[in-house]
């Protein structure tokens, strides 16, 4: 074999001096710095004394203590050395228990060259292994940092979108109260809505530990209590009700789901109940069990009558629905035979 171009530091403790002169002899030959210990004491001291080794090679029978009884204190160190057992012939069962109790690896005993060439490549190894375990453990740790930090990143960002989504809504806020025009008015408080369907996505994301996945109840929830009160009428407001099972969503999916919900909600406060009537508009997210939810949201006002293909109005909602449906993969259906409006969605979660 090739002298080594970097020693290895070898600790080799056993209580055979003539095989002890061997190893040292012959490894130190090949380019090892190799130290003796006569017993397992002996190793341990030198283990604590702060000198540094590449790896131990430890005898099974010595006086006093043997092998397996000195194993476990080496390996209770900090940072110890991958340890190599040199065990006899016919030693089987000691040589797995030295690998159960956390052996590197195992070598025959005797006092032949082999005996030091196996050695060696075991030492070589053992070593091998443990320079490429500690190389994966920083790896992962250079992984989780980068994690950590694009996690940080996407909070602040989030953080910063949702911040910024609020501005605009509270300027627009602001706008209302300028205009006379009723109409207008509507149209704004209707624009207001929609952003306040995506900033709340964004206020879940960056107060979540998970920056992929919305709880889509406890979002809606939010959600229709704010519709409740930004559309709300002076004269009277239809009563939201929420029936949602408990489910994560996408972030993407999220954002879609919930302006979907205050296109239709918004709908049906306009044009479901007369002023003063009163009545109730239900949303229902309900999972099916097979990788697939449904979305409903229903009122019991007039219907659609003559109207095929969705709810009254400028016809912008619509589209906006259709165009979220889409992102979704899906669209939304009207169900003819209910007495006022109910608009469904089924979508893959």
């Amino acid at each position: 074999m090739e002298p080594l171009t970097t020693p290895l530091r070898l600790l080799y403790i056993d209580d055979d001096r003539g095989l002890s002169r061997l190893v040292e002899k012959e490894l130190g030959r090949q380019g090892f710095a190799v130290t003796c210990a006569a017993d397992g004491e002996a190793g341990l001291k030198c283990l604590k004394s702060g000198q540094l080794f590449d790896v131990c090679a430890l005898d099974h029978y010595m006086p006093e203590r043997d092998g397996l009884d000195v194993l476990p204190d080496i390996l209770a160190l900090p940072d110890p050395p991958p340890v190599v057992y040199v065990t006899g012939a016919q030693e089987g069962r000691i040589a797995v228990a030295a690998l159960r109790a956390g052996a590197a690896d195992y070598v025959i005993k005797d006092v032949s060259e082999d005996f030091t060439s196996l050695l060696r490549s075991a030492i070589e190894d053992a070593h091998n292994r443990r320079r490429l375990q500690r190389e994966n453990e920083t790896a992962q740790d250079e992984v989780r940092m980068a994690r950590d930090r694009a996690e940080a990143m996407l909070r602040e960002v989030n953080h910063r979108v949702g911040n910024s989504l609020q501005l605009v809504s509270s300027f627009i806020s602001l706008q209302m109260r300028q205009l006379a025009d009723g109409a207008a008015r509507d149209a704004l408080r209707e624009a207001q809505a929609r952003i306040e369907a995506v900033a709340h996505v964004h206020r879940r994301l960056y107060t979540s530990g998970d920056m992929a996945q919305v709880a889509m109840d406890e979002y809606l929830k939010s959600l229709i209590a704010e519709l409740g009160v930004s559309l709300g009428r002076e004269d009277s407001t239809p009563n939201l009700t929420l029936d949602a099972d408990p489910m994560n969503v996408g972030t993407d999916q999220a954002v879609s789901l919930g302006v979907i919900v205050t296109e239709l909600v918004t709908n049906a406060v306009k044009y479901a109940y007369e002023p003063g009537q009163g009545g109730e508009i239900r949303i229902h997210l309900k999972a099916d069990g097979d990788g697939r939810a449904l979305l409903t949201v229903e009122d019991d006002g007039p219907g659609l009558g003559d109207q095929t293909k969705g709810p009254k109005g400028t016809g912008l909602g619509s589209k906006i629905v259709a165009a979220m449906a889409g992102g979704l993969r899906s669209k939304v259906n009207f169900d003819d035979k209910h007495q006022g409006v109910r608009a469904q969605l089924a979508f893959d979660l």
